[in-house]
């Protein structure tokens, strides 16, 4: 309830109050615009949330995972170089996976405003501790991270469903007080509203857009979950809950469409004056959880997106807990506290962040509907049905698009600008990284050449075991060749490692290793992890021993060798031109030593430097 629905869940703390505002520039509240908007939201649900993810894009997952980047990897994005279609459709994907750090810049500034600009209803005098009281509690959430998801949610978690039972109890005490608002469960009233609303139909739909964003939890949190519970689970609990609160706000705007406080706050209003302060305390606790699980899905995503090649290696922190995919990066953490604060402080209120939210949120489900309407015919489903369903799809998700971009020059530019940036980086490191695969290969010593010239050459061989770590399964890595031309010194078995990531979410352990004799004491063994896995070197060479498949020795007294690469960026290869060069050289110069991203252990680590002109 927490992780899966807390953004969608406390979306009735300023969605109406956002649609109803945009509906009535002159501060006149029509009850045609209170039933039609209240129906937009109802059939929003269901058509958005309802039909598109729970029940059909939840079909596409990659061996039980989902999200942006699972439909990315079905798409085989390590082969894309080779195919300009494929290619450009890992940009659209990429795009489409950086939009959520833009919605994650912004969700917990505007939720937990919301929940905190309650106390303006019977306290307009407290109006300017909103901000400051906001920005105490974003900052207290991003410092208690690195206890771990698990931890959080087992403190808040529980609440969550309680905020969804109040949610409906509220929203069932509104339309007993005006029940003439069921009429909005017809589309009947949204449909004719809208056709008279002229100009401000737009405006309209990109305000109640608010109702559906969260959405996207849905599809990216199956691989924890599975589909079946996250369904049960919105068709029971979430849906009437929210469906109840949202016709209760507009029977409340329909009684007394004149009062200031039910119009700033229909969803406050809703209960008695001396529920208030308890109401906005389990508001914000309950915006908490949703910064939570939009914070955590930023983690994930970013692991992921390491692990696929699209972004430098990072400090990855598995944190303790029951959950799969339990994890914790600490640069992209406090970089979304200060996405989130300058949001907060910048725009000041709900209000404000409301054309913010749409657009990024409204552009990832366009991106979504499209990958998915390419990989359900990938899969072979019949293409008049994908056809004529993702098109009826893809035109709303257009239609919500089209509606929040009229918002660009309001706020919406923050988070396409922060996606903008964090694309050009991700496809900048991976251009990067093929024009470096390309160099390593051709200054790397072939394996007859090697072997030629420790014949002719033989180094000290001394006791023990060398594993030696390299991106290639070709060739000998350069942190081997480098090390004996120095020294003339070699271990008595030599174990030639590359990892690799494979395009499925977890690789079974059937095909997790591949070992091949080269010569006598010389093994090339290739790790498979998939990319929700972590990438645990000694751990895997162990279990690999255990079954057989690789020839014992002392892991404990093994050297580990690995490269310690600099990049000199000079602009004599093609593929970037030097100021971007000298970008991909910064990141690589700060991503995470191989040795730590690995998990070996630092004192058997020995690092040899190499450095590429490119």
């Amino acid at each position: 309830m927490g992780v899966v629905f807390g953004d969608i869940g406390t979306s009735p703390l300023y969605t109406l109050n956002v649609a109803v505002k945009s509906a009535s520039p002159d501060g006149h509240v029509m009850p045609e615009a209170v039933i039609g908007i209240v129906s937009l939201i109802f059939w929003s649900l269901i058509i958005v949330i309802s039909i598109k993810y729970a029940i059909l894009i939840m079909r596409a997952d990659n061996h039980g995972e989902g999200g942006i980047l699972a439909l990315l990897a079905l798409a085989s994005p390590q082969r894309a170089k080779s195919d300009k279609w494929r290619a450009a459709f890992i940009v659209v994907g990429l795009i489409g996976a950086t939009l959520l750090y833009g919605d994650g810049t912004i969700t917990p500034a505007i939720s937990v405003l919301s929940a905190i600009e309650g106390l303006k209803i019977y306290a307009p005098q407290l109006n300017h501790v909103v901000v400051p009281l906001t920005v105490l509690i974003l900052s207290g959430l991003f410092i208690i991270q690195r206890k771990g998801t698990s931890w959080i949610g087992g403190f808040f978690g529980p609440i969550m469903l309680v905020w969804f039972i109040i949610c409906g109890v509220l929203g069932i005490e509104g339309i007993l007080a005006n029940p003439g608002i069921l009429a909005a469960l017809s589309p009947l009233p949204a449909i004719t509203y809208l056709s008279h609303a002229g100009s401000l139909a737009f405006v309209v739909i990109g305000g109640a857009f608010l109702a559906v964003t969260g959405g996207e939890a849905f599809y990216a949190d199956m691989g924890h979950f599975g589909p079946l519970p996250i369904r049960v689970a919105w068709f029971a609990v979430a849906l009437p809950t929210l469906t109840l609160n949202y016709f209760g706000q507009g029977a409340l705007l329909l009684l007394d469409p004149t009062s200031p406080q039910v119009i700033d706050s229909p969803f406050y209003a809703l209960a008695p004056s001396w529920a208030l302060y308890p109401l906005i305390i389990l508001a914000t606790v309950a915006t908490v959880i949703a910064s939570q699980s939009i914070i955590s899905g930023a983690y994930s995503m970013t692991q992921q997106a390491i692990s696929l090649g699209f972004l430098p290696r990072m400090k990855v922190v598995h944190t303790e807990g029951r959950e799969i995919g339990q994890v914790y990066l600490p640069f992209v953490n406090w970089a979304l506290a200060a996405g989130t604060l300058v949001a907060t402080i910048g725009f000041g209120s709900s209000d404000a962040l409301a054309g913010a939210f749409g657009i990024a949120v409204s552009l990832l489900m366009v991106i979504t509907t499209l990958m998915a309407t390419v990989v359900a015919l990938h899969w072979r489903f019949p293409p008049y049905i994908v056809y004529t369903v993702n098109i009826a799809l893809l035109a709303l998700d257009t239609l919500f698009f089209a509606s929040t971009a009229s918002k660009l020059l309001d706020g919406g530019w923050y988070p396409l600008l922060i996606a903008v940036v964090i694309s050009f980086l991700m496809l900048t490191w991976r251009k990067g990284e093929q024009i470096m695969d390309v160099v390593r290969l051709e200054i790397r010593e072939q394996i007859d050449t090697f072997l030629e010239n420790l014949r002719k050459n033989p180094p000290v061989r001394v006791p023990g075991t060398a594993v030696v770590l390299g991106r290639l399964s070709k060739g000998i890595p350069l942190a081997l060749s480098h090390s004996v031309k120095c020294s003339h010194v070699l271990q008595e078995n030599l174990v030639l490692v590359a990892v690799s990531t494979t395009e499925v979410p977890r690789t079974p352990d059937e095909g997790r290793v591949v070992v091949q004799p080269i010569a006598e004491g010389i093994t090339r063994v290739e790790l498979r992890f998939g990319f929700m896995e972590e990438p645990n070197v000694p751990r895997e060479l162990d279990a690999a021993m255990k079954r057989g498949v690789l020839a014992p020795f002392d892991l404990s007294a093994a050297v580990y060798y690995t490269g310690h690469e600099t990049i000199v960026p000079t602009g004599l290869r093609a593929g970037l031109p030097r100021w971007r060069e000298t970008i991909f050289a910064f990141m690589h110069h700060n991503a995470q030593r191989p040795g730590a991203y690995f998990k070996i252990p630092g004192r058997q680590v020995m690092e040899v430097g190499v450095e590429f002109d490119i």
